[in-house]
């Protein structure tokens, strides 16, 4: 346990308490269920950016990343590789789309967007997405309290139990008071804090050790598949071996990662929520920028803890709390490790206000009251921000590794979202059975993997369940989609029309890549091959 210390303490609470005010200031601002759930769409592009970001890398960037590459070495960060490019293919090919289909369907939630693309009149599609939506992010939430407890034990010697309550209680308050416009705003400061941190830390640890050569030297020292690409190095009884070769199941799993961001809505909330297409490119380039930066840190702080500590962690996921400590002054590392935190938070309270909203817009309003005001609406948002945290709390006391709970969720959403998303964005013809199907094949695919997989016998894979959840998906979603249901036709009408939106600027007043990124927006001819 790191010694506690007042600086530390001062950092920490100074920010939770900022938190608390950013809801109360921003409550004023969320007067309509719209902009609690979505922010009236009125985010510009860094806004967007930071907040996608930080959205996106939960407690795992700080604690489970660097906890992998401490164990495994330099092949590890192959994670990383995958992230990125899901980052970019992410903002190139579903944020311009969904912004423009959203918002002239009205839809604030994922669900709703689904529904009227497929004109399911049945609404099978906003409960079975819902449904989808709410266990898996309460499972993601979990994972965030769990991380936000360990820090605090890590830091202050409180028990996980303690400093699991006391990270959920304020990000409940905050989230309940301010919704989308409290949350997008703290993660515009925290996507900033974490980016320098995962800069500063890493260059503080290598003018320790004297610079990336001597790096190099102190890990060949302690095993030379620590920088092995290929071999994944093994770590067992507080020491470093030479484990097994990375083969092909491995890299394919590591970089399935990056399929998961087609799916996952606390992140393609942010692309319904910008305030206008124009604004997409610039998020885009920023995205991304923020994403390789951060992933590289936080791959780099992995290895430098290896050569810094004296001794080995008996917890690798604390190796970015025991560098800060070690290579830090105590105010300053109070600062670095107010990272941590807001990573943590950051995906913690845009999971708590996605899955809220979609109980209350998806469930609630589609089959409990449909004619329900924007006040009755707002309270039942906030209600289940309530809920949804202490199923969340209940589940993190049960513990787990950060990053194993982290990955279970995200190939649920990306294996039962991502193909029908993308498809849904591209494919004009395919139909309501198709989402279904998907989405139903590829929840079901991430649930029951590590059950079918070992059936397999020598045909046994041991893949990273999204890969097998997207096929299934993806396969299910092609074959329903073609063959069984009707091809809907009142969605393209509504979405190629005429009337000007911030989504839609005339193509006169576009400059060229808006006007290249608008083109493809329209549904193809009716005589076009996609029919």
């Amino acid at each position: 346990m790191i010694t506690l210390t007042v600086p530390v303490m001062i950092t920490f609470g100074v920010f939770l308490i900022a938190l608390v005010m950013v809801g109360v200031v921003t409550q004023s601002e969320t007067a309509t269920f719209e902009d609690f759930t979505v922010g009236g769409r009125r985010l510009n592009a860094p806004m967007a950016a930071l907040s996608a970001g930080a959205a996106d890398m939960s407690g795992w960037l700080f604690l489970g990343l660097p906890g992998a590459v401490y164990m495994a070495g330099i092949d590890a960060a192959w994670i990383a590789v995958g992230l990125v490019l899901g980052t970019y293919l992410n903002w190139r090919l579903v944020a311009p789309r969904l912004r423009v289909y959203t918002e002239r369907t009205n839809s604030v939630t994922l669900s709703a967007y689904l529904e009227e693309r497929f004109e399911d009149h049945s609404r099978m599609i906003r409960l079975l997405s819902a449904v989808v939506t709410v266990v898996f992010f309460t499972v993601y939430v979990a994972s965030g309290l769990l991380a936000g407890g360990l820090l605090f034990n890590e830091l202050f010697g409180s028990g996980l139990e303690l400093g699991l309550t006391a990270f959920a209680v304020v990000i409940v308050v905050y989230t309940i008071l301010g919704g989308f416009r409290a949350v997008s705003i703290t993660h515009s400061i925290q996507g900033t804090i974490m980016f320098l941190a995962a800069i500063v830390l890493p260059a503080i640890a290598l003018w320790h050790l004297g610079g990336l050569g001597a790096l190099a030297r102190e890990l060949d020292a302690v095993s030379p598949a620590l920088l092995s690409l290929g071999t994944e190095a093994s770590f067992v009884d507080n020491r470093w071996t030479e484990g097994e070769s990375l083969g092909f199941v491995a890299v394919i799993s590591l970089f399935a990662w990056g399929l998961g961001y087609f799916g996952q809505p606390h992140i393609l909330i942010r692309f319904m929520s910008i305030r206008s297409t124009r604004e997409i490119p610039m998020a885009r380039r920023l995205g991304v920028l923020w994403v390789t930066v951060v992933l590289m840190g936080a791959s780099l702080i992995g290895l430098a803890a290896i050569a810094a500590l004296d001794e080995p962690l008996a917890n690798p996921e604390t190796a970015y709390i025991s560098l800060s400590a070690l290579l830090a002054p105590p105010w300053f590392a109070g600062i670095l490790l107010l990272a941590v935190l807001a990573a943590i938070k950051s995906t913690v309270d845009s999971q708590l206000l996605v899955s809220a909203t979609s109980l209350a817009e998806d469930l609630y309003r589609s089959f409990f009251r449909r004619q329900a005001s924007d006040t009755v609406l707002l309270l039942v948002g906030r209600v289940s921000v309530v809920a949804v945290g202490v199923v969340a709390y209940v589940i993190a006391l049960s513990g787990g590794a950060v990053l194993d709970i982290v990955a279970y969720a995200w190939a649920g959403f990306g294996a039962a979202f991502g193909p029908v998303i993308l498809l849904s964005l591209f494919w004009p013809r395919m139909t309501a059975a198709g989402a279904k199907a998907g989405m139903l094949a590829g929840a079901l695919t991430v649930l029951a993997w590590d059950e079918i997989d070992p059936l397999l016998g020598p045909l046994e894979t041991g893949v990273y369940e999204m890969v097998p959840g997207v096929l299934a998906a993806t396969a299910a979603a092609l074959v329903f989609g073609k063959y069984v249901g009707r091809r809907p036709t009142r969605f393209w009408a509504r979405v190629t029309d005429d009337r000007p939106t911030e989504a839609a600027p005339p193509r006169s007043a576009a400059a060229p890549e808006e006007q290249e990124a608008w083109a493809p927006y329209p549904a193809p001819p009716m005589g076009d091959p996609r029919w």
